[in-house]
């Protein structure tokens, strides 16, 4: 692998996860859908918010430079998973919205 094609294949990281946390009912759905949370996880802190709104997008764009809260979801199966890091970066929560 050459440095360039290494180079576009790395995504940036924009901010810490802090402390994982997860409800029980968002380990459930990851188990039953056999996703990975890692991946969800990546594509949380690389900006990839999954099936937000616009307005949402943008203020999670805002968030990640004001240190603001984070939301992202991301539809597994039947049903939405959300991922949230708190404004201050000490954790991130797995959660189903109805655990919210």
């Amino acid at each position: 692998m050459n440095a360039v094609t290494k180079h576009e294949s790395t995504k940036t990281i924009f901010f810490p996860l802090g402390h994982l946390v997860s409800t029980p009912g968002a380990l459930e759905l990851l188990d039953r859908t056999a996703v990975n949370a890692a991946d969800l996880l990546q594509r949380h802190q690389q900006g990839d918010w999954g099936s937000v709104s616009v307005e949402d997008a943008e203020d999670n764009e805002y968030a990640v430079v004001n240190g603001l809260r984070i939301l992202s979801s991301y539809q597994l199966g039947d049903a939405r998973l959300w991922i949230i890091t708190e404004a201050d970066r000490s954790s991130t929560t797995l959660l189903l919205p109805e655990e919210y």
